[in-house]
């Protein structure tokens, strides 16, 4: 299947019903695919896929015509946001401390490459602290330096032991035994109703 059949198929799951912030429906994504103007069209269900509870092969559709058009980042969004049906959403916001410290001197890549654990409160059967793994991934930036701050989602390694977390909570972020960055819960979002279900049949 070619990149503009693939986006056409995509197009049919997006409810009429469903507009960005700025009034875009599915009518103007086919509107841009009728002018051969695929990326736009791929950048504007992209914005759709916020507005409606998309399910994974929404965006692993995307996620293919992306890698297709050698759109890189926009691949691995659409992966990212395909795992998220699968196991819920968490965003945060994340203060990291600034270079002078902590260990970490450059950038973090924003496009869920970097693993740091996290204290989100679980303990051991001692009391002791349990760290927890999840992907970090930035949004509207491509990369947060130390000492700076933004928004962000969390792909944790077992989703399970994080469902206890809800806005307002405090959690912190380690890359060695010091603390790398505080992060203050702004969302969390369990699997979507189909979702759910297909992970526990």
């Amino acid at each position: 299947m070619d990149v503009v059949r693939m986006l056409e198929a995509v197009s049919l799951l997006v409810p009429e019903d469903v507009a960005t912030d700025n009034d875009i429906t599915v009518s103007d994504v086919w509107d841009y695919l009728a002018h051969d103007e695929w990326e736009v069209a791929l950048d504007l269900l992209q914005e759709l896929g916020d507005g409606w509870t998309a399910p994974t092969g929404f965006w692993e559709e995307l996620g293919r015509a992306a890698g297709m058009l050698g759109l890189e980042r926009s691949r691995e969004w659409c992966w990212w946001r395909g795992t998220e049906a699968r196991v819920g959403v968490i965003r945060a916001d994340l203060a990291l401390r600034p270079a002078s410290e902590t260990f970490r001197c450059t950038p973090i890549h924003g496009a869920g490459v970097l693993r740091p654990m996290w204290d989100i409160g679980n303990r051991k059967d001692d009391g002791a602290r349990e760290l927890d793994i999840a992907r970090l991934w930035v949004e509207f930036a491509g990369e947060l330096a130390p000492g700076a701050q933004a928004p962000v989602r969390l792909l944790p390694l077992t989703a399970a032991r994080w469902r206890h977390l809800a806005p307002g909570d405090r959690i912190t972020l380690y890359e060695t035994s010091v603390a790398g960055g505080t992060a203050t819960i702004l969302e969390v979002q369990p699997p979507s109703a189909y979702e759910d279900h297909v992970l526990r049949c």
